[in-house]
């Protein structure tokens, strides 16, 4: 079951649907995911950011259940927002998102506070963590 924060742009039909933030300064990457998420997950709610300051914005906003993080943003980087984002609000699932799959990559990504490190070649399996992150 989803555990939504309240948003005062959230509907009541809203309320119960995986609320997803996806982080990207990469824009036909971004739709990519975006379409893909929704083709598994039809009832999903998506917002965007591409950048920090957008996203910090966003996460007061639109509150997400789950945030799929690009690791190198233009500004401040998705590891640094990812730990100031866990800092205020724990209970949000991060995906760190990068094309720089080392093991030095995923220890700076624990290291940082966030949930899960997926590589971009390897989104095949999102779906499957999604799943099990939400129980849906």
């Amino acid at each position: 079951m989803l555990k939504n924060r309240a948003s005062s742009n959230s509907t009541p039909a809203e309320m119960n649907k995986l609320r997803t933030l996806l982080v990207e300064d990469n824009n036909l990457f971004r739709q990519t995911l975006k379409e893909s998420l929704r083709l598994s997950f039809p009832e999903i709610v998506i917002d965007e950011a591409s950048n920090g300051v957008e996203a910090l914005q966003k996460v007061n906003t639109f509150a997400p259940d789950l945030i799929l993080m690009d690791m190198r943003l233009p500004g401040e980087s998705g590891l640094g927002l990812t730990q100031k984002i866990k800092a205020i609000y724990p209970d949000i699932i991060i995906f760190i998102l990068t094309n720089y799959d080392s093991v030095e990559c995923r220890e700076a990504a624990s290291r940082y506070g966030a949930d899960r490190f997926i590589a971009k070649e390897s989104l095949g399996r999102l779906e499957e963590l999604i799943r099990s992150y939400f129980k849906i």
